[in-house]
């Protein structure tokens, strides 16, 4: 008999964990099917930053804007509106994929550190229009009780919703990682002044890839919309995206299903420590200190290392 492969075993880890949450709703609580659908939401939200974090080196300090944006767009869309409800959830997306371009065309003007703290300003600014404005976006109350399509207004249909969707889009934001722009987009990141060198339109591409992490932020909030029915403010503050950023940090910033790992570590995290305190700011803290320190590949990405044998192709590197 064959050894199993590298490959092999690595498709029959995925099919038996897609089996496992496809079965999830008939084995498991209400509790639980809700939990594993935050974990889904989140862990494309942090797998969208990664886009441009890991694969770009771009620092977006505040990605959690288009989240919560893609959120309120979709909710006021079908609260407001007469459009046909599958239709209206689209507006999510695109709402984020929009901003994402009018805050690139701002933020790339600077580079490194100074576009994060610009994009952090600007996102800031999204988010106090939102907080304030209660006639539109109902101020810090939000938006509670979404007219969802009937199909996912359930905790069932929201959750296989939720599992479609972000298999879907992890699969295009695969395609796009490995194709000739992600590949061009990664050697940016390495030397953006070489790549400008051998004529590639360096800001153009990083604009592109902002707007197609916009674009995925906005589906994984609207993916949270369906999952509570409700939106809120704190969606689009800036202490959200610092926790999406320690789950890249935390999985692997430079693998690819290192965010979704690091998401569901986290989200773990936070609602086991949320029982005994409330702080839970100062153990993400603590958690990003020690990541620097002690594990700066991630958790997948010291992983991946620690299997790759001589003569494979490495699938993470240390930066």
């Amino acid at each position: 008999m064959s050894p199993l492969t590298p490959e092999r075993r690595n498709l029959a880890l995925l099919l038996f964990l897609g089996l496992g949450l496809a079965l999830l709703p008939a084995m498991a609580s209400r509790f639980y099917v809700y939990f594993t659908a935050l974990i889904l939401v989140t862990g494309l939200l942090a797998t969208s930053l990664n886009m441009v974090l890991g694969f770009g080196g771009m620092y977006q300090f505040h990605h959690a804007v288009f989240y919560g944006l893609g959120a309120y767009a979709a909710a006021l869309t079908l609260n407001k509106t007469t459009l046909w409800p599958w239709l209206g959830l689209l507006a999510g997306p695109l709402a984020a994929a929009l901003l994402s371009l009018v805050m690139g065309l701002i933020c790339l003007r600077l580079s490194k550190l100074y576009f994060g703290m610009l994009q952090i300003s600007l996102g800031s600014l999204v988010w106090a229009i939102v907080f304030r404005w209660y006639s539109f976006t109902g101020g810090d109350d939000g938006i509670h009780g979404v007219k969802l399509p009937e199909a996912i207004a359930g905790i069932t249909g929201s959750y296989y919703f939720c599992l479609a969707v972000t298999v879907t889009c992890l699969f295009l934001m695969h395609r796009v990682i490995t194709s000739p722009f992600g590949q061009t987009f990664q050697a940016i990141r390495d030397n953006p002044e070489r790549a400008a060198a051998l004529g590639v339109p360096v800001k153009r591409h990083q604009l592109l890839g902002l707007v197609i992490a916009g674009f995925f932020g906005g589906v994984a909030g609207v993916l949270f919309m369906a999952v509570e029915n409700s939106v809120f403010p704190d969606l689009l503050f800036w202490t959200l995206s610092l926790e999406v950023l320690v789950m890249c940090l935390l999985g692997g910033w430079y693998t690819f299903l290192g965010p979704m790992l690091g998401a569901a570590i986290i989200v773990s995290l936070r609602t086991v420590v949320g029982i005994y305190t409330e702080y839970w700011t100062l153990v993400l803290g603590v958690i990003l200190m020690l990541l620097i320190f002690f594990l700066p590949q991630g958790v997948l990405g010291y992983l991946l290392s620690r299997w790759h044998r001589p003569g494979q192709p490495a699938l993470a590197k240390d930066k």
